[in-house]
């Protein structure tokens, strides 16, 4: 009997597996959006200033991290959920 409830209980948890997989898919999307611009306002800032600014640098280090974190989430590759569900990573 013990053994039909844990099978009803990881069906249930790999349902709510999946859902977090829905929404930090979604983030990932809107994540790479946010990329594209700070990509674009950091050429436009070397194009005019010669060099990179540090806080855009710090940032996309981070947001790196944080797409390997969604990745490796969404391959059951860990089971830790990324942001918002944890730390922001820190891009240093």
């Amino acid at each position: 009997m013990n053994e039909i409830r844990e099978a009803s209980g990881n069906k249930r948890n790999i349902w709510v597996r999946g859902l977090f997989m829905l929404l930090m898919g979604f983030v990932l999307h809107v994540s790479g959006t946010v990329l594209f611009c700070v990509a674009v306002l950091q050429f436009l800032i070397v194009l005019l200033n010669g060099t990179p600014n540090a806080r855009l640098l710090g940032f996309s280090r981070s947001i790196g991290i944080f797409f390997r974190q969604i990745v490796e989430f969404l391959t059951f590759a860990t089971e830790e959920i990324p942001f918002p569900f944890s730390e922001w990573p820190a891009g240093e």
